[in-house]
């Protein structure tokens, strides 16, 4: 499966806990990463820079669902389920 364009849910909705380029700190769930650009896209796909964790996320069915909304919904939800209380 290939990433939808435009989407960036998986840049937005989880948090991401070791460094990238401009956050140095990671960041929250539900932040916009800064290394998303204008049309939703990575910037620093592919580069060694970019946290293990991105690199890790394979767009599915049950992640992406049939919109961004659906996508970003999934993940902030798999994200509470997995967040230490």
């Amino acid at each position: 499966m290939q990433c939808r364009p435009g989407c960036g849910a998986c840049c937005i909705a989880p948090s991401i806990t070791s460094p990238i380029p401009g956050m140095p700190q990671g960041k929250p769930a539900g932040v916009r990463c800064i290394q998303l650009d204008e049309a939703n896209r990575c910037r620093i796909f592919g580069r060694p820079e970019r946290p293990a964790f991105c690199a890790g996320l394979r767009p599915s069915a049950d992640m992406c669902g049939s919109s961004r909304a659906q996508a970003i919904a999934w993940l902030t939800t798999l994200e509470q389920a997995t967040a230490p209380t």
